[in-house]
């Protein structure tokens, strides 16, 4: 199967390790993550801490698949037809593969991830996994009530192949194998997927395997379809995971009498042991916890992992029979998991032997700028953390994008923590809060977003309302109040009418008295618009004034006899029998009409006796004849007007033109 612990170099050079690295200062754990896997099966998977490569043998494929630490696949180790069974020799050189199909084990050069040699087995023998254990590489084969254990030693010229070892025949079909340097003449087998539960113990220090314990439904517990087994270190006790009873029982060696349990939930599939003792257990279930981490002998779980749902089912991803290795250095817990669809994953779990740790922050949804703020939350576990744990705070806002390390909180014992800050910037800002762990609890992060309201600054901008004749150029003042860097104003003017767009006329930092003034040609109504953008303190901000325009209008009368001054005013005198000719020019606009308004003086005040709209034509320009009989004697007078909107538009305001006077003659 799998090597799970180190030899004492191997293992204190591990040590020195990761000594040095928490010396160059810890952190928050890393997050756990996964990456797809090409496999169509899975059969074993082991881990090489030398090298930081994970192995998984695929039977189906026929091939051993090698990922660094992150899930990468690196290399693919082919032409292993029926692949299954995996081992690591102790200085992490060479892979072991039990390939069935082939009738042989393989051995692989870790470091190059190329076969090196292969020893058969024998024409049908088909091994099925492999242990090493009393100096010799152990296989099992066979099948169909035939099931048996042979031996090799990989390291000679010639291997000394022995087959037949279990002179008992203890099993049905080729048996599970684990060994462990704790127990180094012990060799552990058990059935797999058989119910109940089979196990047995060989001596193997002789280079012969002599059964010194055989259980058959070990504990009484009723328990079946074994998947998975693995020795502790010190190789006192064997682990089982099979699918019932729901927990990985624990059996002593030699004798294999009941030794406790850890307590999983449905279906458990695999096991495997961490160097220092520290047992990851595994299940199959859909809708529960996949993966269960223990301290050595306590029966309750220290940390359990819940795999999403990648596939289509109502269920979640499932653990794969047997999926699971520590990292030797147990800074990492390596996972297979399947989705409905036959996907693969290998899921990295960071510092697995650790409690997890939750951690929350509360505070209000908004603020207001340059106020106190009070952060609260609690950090919790399953383990107690230490007197005067403390939680660091950061904030992100628009002064600090990158986050500003704000200090540090105590932990009260209750788990509740608190933390006041005077944020000075307005707009989103996020606090983050985070527990760096310690060597019994993982790291934990919260954030906490919120808006912060920005100061209100004062904007002003003169001549609303005022009305201004055709063609002005006026000169517009806007003026800023108080901000924090921003001192930049823009002038805009969006004149009347589709036609024309909303343009910027200025833009430009305010003098020392906080002005900015822009001079606006108008030919129309205007909206003139200031605006402030704002900055990380002062809430961006705008005015809007209206200004009116009037339109350009001349009038002239055409056909007098004469003109003369009368009545204060100068006349234009028509004989009655010619029709006087009003002439009007007006600025003008698409569809634009004017209104012509015709007076008569009498009983000493000015009557209206006729108005009416006229189209201008595209030049602004049109001719009204007044082609009726006149009175003699009586005053007239008459004007063109722009009427706003009844001119047809609104783009200028009402613009009244001069009035015309005139009186008919003989």
């Amino acid at each position: 199967m799998r090597r799970r612990t180190l030899t004492a170099a191997t293992a204190l050079a591990v040590l020195f390790s990761s000594v040095t690295l928490v010396a160059a200062g810890a952190g928050p754990a890393a997050a756990d993550s996964s990456a797809l896997l090409p496999l169509k099966s899975t059969g074993d998977m082991v881990v090489d801490g030398v090298h930081q490569r994970v192995f998984i043998s695929d039977p189906t494929a026929g091939q051993v698949v090698v990922t660094d630490y992150a899930g990468k696949v690196v290399s693919t180790v082919g032409s292993l037809p029926g692949v299954h069974g995996l081992e690591l020799s102790p200085d992490s050189g060479t892979l072991y593969a039990a390939v069935h199909d082939a009738d042989a084990v393989v051995a692989i050069d870790t470091a190059t991830a190329t076969e090196s040699r292969r020893f058969s087995t024998g024409a049908g023998a088909g091994p099925a996994y492999v242990a090493l254990a009393g100096g010799k590489l152990w296989f099992s084969y066979g099948a169909s009530g035939n099931g048996n254990i042979g031996s090799l030693d990989p390291s000679a010229a010639d291997p000394g192949l022995t087959l037949n070892q279990d002179t008992g025949r203890t099993f049905y079909e080729a048996p599970i194998l684990d060994a462990s340097p704790g127990a180094a003449g012990t060799l552990v087998a058990g059935a797999p997927g058989q119910s109940p539960v089979v196990l047995a113990v060989y001596d193997v220090s002789s280079g012969t395997a002599s059964r010194t314990a055989y259980a058959f439904d070990p504990g009484s517990t009723g328990g079946g379809n074994l998947r998975d087994l693995a020795v502790t270190p010190d190789g006192k006790d064997v682990v089982t995971a099979s699918g019932a009873p729901y927990y990985q029982a624990v059996y002593k060696l030699p004798d294999l009498s009941a030794d406790g349990k850890y307590v999983t939930n449905t279906y458990p599939n695999a096991v495997d042991i961490a160097p220092n003792g520290d047992v990851a257990a595994g299940t199959f279930s859909w809708y529960d916890p996949d993966v269960h981490v223990f301290k050595p002998g306590v029966s309750m779980p220290l940390r359990q992992y819940d795999f999403p749902n990648t596939g289509n089912s109502s269920g979640a991803d499932t653990l794969a029979p047997a999926g699971l290795a520590w990292a030797p250095d147990e800074s990492r817990l390596f996972a297979i998991s399947q989705n409905d669809s036959d996907v693969y994953s290998l899921r990295v779990l960071d510092a697995p032997t650790k409690a997890s740790t939750t951690l929350t922050v509360n505070a209000a949804a908004s603020a207001t700028r340059a106020k106190p703020l009070t952060l609260t939350g609690a950090l919790s576990s399953s383990t107690a953390f230490p007197a005067g744990t403390k939680v660091s705070v950061t904030r992100t806002d628009d002064e600090s994008p990158s986050g500003k390390a704000l200090g540090t909180a105590t932990v009260a014992a209750d788990g509740s923590y608190s933390f006041t800050d005077t944020p000075p910037a307005g707009g989103k800002v996020t606090y983050t809060v985070t527990y760096a762990g310690d060597g019994d609890h993982a790291g934990a992060t919260a954030t906490h977003a919120l808006t912060v309201a920005k100061t209100t600054t004062a904007l002003t901008l003169n001549n609303n309302g005022k009305v201004y004749d055709y063609g002005s150029d006026v000169t517009f003042t806007a003026h800023l109040g108080t901000t924090y860097k921003n001192r930049t104003v823009e002038i805009w003017a969006d004149p009347y009418g589709s036609d024309k767009p909303n343009a910027l006329v200025k833009k430009g930092t305010v003098n020392a008295d906080g002005n900015l003034s822009a001079t606006v040609h108008l030919t129309r109504d205007a909206k003139v618009t200031a605006k402030f953008t704002g900055d990380t303190r002062y809430a961006a901000k705008s005015v809007t004034n209206s200004v009116y325009t009037k339109v350009k209008v001349s009038t002239s009368l055409s056909g007098a006899y004469k003109t003369a001054t009368a009545w204060n005013q100068k006349y234009a005198y028509f004989h009655q029998s010619k029709d006087p000719v009003l002439n009007t020019t007006m600025s003008m606009y698409p569809g634009r009409k004017y209104q012509l308004q015709v007076q008569r003086y009498t009983d000493g005040a000015w009557h209206t006796t006729a108005t009416e709209y006229f189209a201008l034509d595209r030049y602004g320009k049109d001719t009204v004849a007044l082609d009726d009989t006149p009175p003699i004697g009586p005053r007239f007078r008459i004007r063109s007007s722009y009427i706003d909107p009844t001119s047809g538009d609104n783009v200028n305001t009402t613009t009244y033109g001069s009035w015309k006077y005139f009186v008919f003659t003989r």
